[in-house]
């Protein structure tokens, strides 16, 4: 048995998106019979289960076992006296805030016995039972109590404050003794059967066995044999995740994932062997979309008494969320647009990519260079894959919800990896624009980009027509609106826009929804009244669209909902 733990080093690294599986290895030269070899330390959050062991040698591995060292206390002369210290200082502490309670207990006496006895001598005064020189004593001698109590007080108060930061010192020697002290640590316990090294000067040795099965080579004279030992472990407290610049120049876009390494498992990780391992997750896009437009009769008011009972007999659909879609992603206003001219740029300087090994469910990849990761927390990158991808442009705008067009980029994943979900910061060529989502993106699958808004296409939505009608008697009223939205395309070059909108929904048999114009028609009409148009502007190009409808609400409806 070894006298002290072996310190292997750690030379792999596979990280799964929330543990990882450490390697670590070791080269011994060890004389034929059984050993135990001792492996430390290890960190303390591996999971004694995952511990496994290879290699290469004449070697049989017999078991694999691990042990806690639990390094003993420091309880000695200066600990000890430390520790009374700290004990009498409590005493103190707990001493002095009971002489603060029975003060502020006087004063609160002193007080209520004031507003006592100044009835009682205002009675005394008007009977002639007392004389003002009584009043004055009494005065005097509870303001005198009173000056007393306080300073007391102030005393008291002075003497907790130096006894805190005593204890403060105190405890600042208490932490740099116990610092002191060894942490607790992980043993691998391996015991090793070695047969003879009989193996051929120059030829290798043949993997280190498991169980009951040794492996030995043929030929040479017996001696010490060379076994190269590598253990592996799963650590928790370790992860990565995606991140993606996404540049565009032209009609390329230029994806470069990133994977973003963390970890803290107490173990700081050399450069050596990285490699990430792949998962799952899915999200949606963040282009710009329609939620229906409800419209809804209003209840009537009714008195507090009965609200609660009027609640529970009110039926009807809830009011449509007002959530309005996916968030608006970030642009940058100064920029220029994706579509504008720009001479061919020199080649970027390159990013090597990751080597891919493709398994059944999984990928894993193993960046170009080694990346050490200390276990610190942060976030340490190394550059997964670039691909260079065709994308077809357009843009996409919703002015009933906001008046900004987003450019959308249309592309097929033809690459073998499987990009997982993340943020994307998002380039038009060298200028950051903002910042976008991707979603798992697998290969040869089409997803939407937003790539941010395009300022030199504008879009304005306005009301330009509204009347209402009085109600009279047995009849409907009606509220008629008209709305016009202008597009303009600013860019020196056709952009081709995608413009939604929409009419609202009843969900109350009083209430009718009529549709009065729609100028030019749409070219598709979706669920819940969502209208679409295509349209494809020259540059300096303009359009418009019209729209208007008509709301009847039946006698004695009220309209919710409602928007301009």
């Amino acid at each position: 048995m070894t006298p002290s733990p072996i310190d292997a080093p750690i030379v792999a690294v596979t990280v799964y998106p929330d543990r990882a599986r450490v390697t670590r290895r070791t080269e011994l030269r060890l004389p034929p019979g059984e050993h135990r070899i001792r492996i430390g330390p290890l960190p303390l959050g591996l999971l004694r289960d995952s511990l496994r062991v290879g290699g290469h040698g004449p070697a049989t591995v017999l078991g694999v076992d691990s042990s806690t060292e639990v390094r003993p206390r420091v309880i000695d002369g200066a600990a000890a006296e430390l520790a009374q210290r700290r004990r009498d200082l409590h005493a103190e502490l707990a001493e002095l805030a009971d002489a603060e309670t029975v003060e502020g207990q006087r004063a609160d006496f002193l007080t209520m016995l004031t507003q006592r006895a100044g009835a009682s001598y205002a009675r005394a005064l008007a009977a002639g039972e007392a004389s003002p020189g009584d009043v004055a004593g009494f005065a005097e001698s509870v303001a005198e109590q009173t000056a007393a109590s306080q300073a007391r007080r102030r005393e008291l108060g002075r003497r907790q404050e130096e006894a805190q930061e005593r204890l403060a010192a105190l405890e600042r020697e208490i932490a740099a003794l116990a610092a002191q002290r060894s942490p607790d640590r992980v043993i691998a316990e391996v015991t090793l059967r070695v047969a003879p090294d009989v193996s051929e000067p120059g030829s290798a040795a043949g993997p280190v066995a498991g169980d009951a099965a040794p492996v030995g080579g043929s030929g040479g004279e017996a001696g010490d044999a060379e076994v190269q030992l590598e253990l592996s472990y799963v650590v928790e407290g370790a992860g990565w995740t995606s991140s993606y610049d996404l540049r565009l120049v032209d009609d390329t876009l230029t994806l470069t994932w990133f994977g973003l390494v963390t970890q803290r498992t107490g173990e700081d990780w050399p450069e050596c062997e990285l490699r990430l391992s792949t998962a799952r997750p899915a999200t949606g896009t963040t282009l710009p979309e329609l939620d229906p437009w409800y419209l809804r009769q209003a209840e009537p008011v009714v008195p507090v008494a009965e609200r609660e009972v009027g609640r529970r007999r009110a039926a009807g659909p809830v009011a449509a969320s007002a959530a309005g879609g996916p968030s608006r992603p970030p642009g940058a206003s100064g920029s220029g647009p994706a579509f504008a001219a720009a001479p061919r740029p020199r080649p970027r300087v390159a990013q090597p990519a990751a080597t891919l090994t493709q398994g059944a469910q999984a990928a894993t990849y193993e960046p170009a260079r080694p990346v050490a990761v200390p276990a610190d927390g942060g976030a340490h990158r190394a550059v997964v894959a670039v691909l260079e991808l065709p994308a077809a442009l357009d843009h996409v705008t919703a002015p009933v919800r906001a008046a900004g067009v987003h450019l959308r980029a249309t592309a097929v994943n033809g690459s073998a990896h499987t990009l997982l979900p993340g943020p994307a910061s998002v380039f038009h060529g060298g200028d950051f624009v903002g910042g976008t989502r991707l979603p798992t993106w697998a290969p040869g699958e089409e997803v939407e980009l937003a790539l941010g808004l395009d300022d030199r296409i504008r879009v304005k939505r306005e009301l330009i027509r509204r009347s209402d009608t009085k109600a009279t008697l047995g009849s409907t009223r009606r509220r008629e609106v008209e709305y016009r939205i202008s597009v303009a395309n600013h860019t020196p070059r056709p952009a081709r826009l995608t413009v939604l909108d929409q009419l609202p929904v009843s969900q109350s048999d009083g209430i009718t929804v009529r549709e009065l114009r729609l100028d030019p028609q749409p070219d598709e009409r979706a669920a819940l009244g969502e209208l679409i148009w295509r349209m494809e502007l020259p540059p300096g190009g303009s359009r418009e669209i019209v729209t208007g409808l008509r709301v009847e609400l039946a006698k004695g409806v009220e309209l919710l909902g409602w928007r301009e």
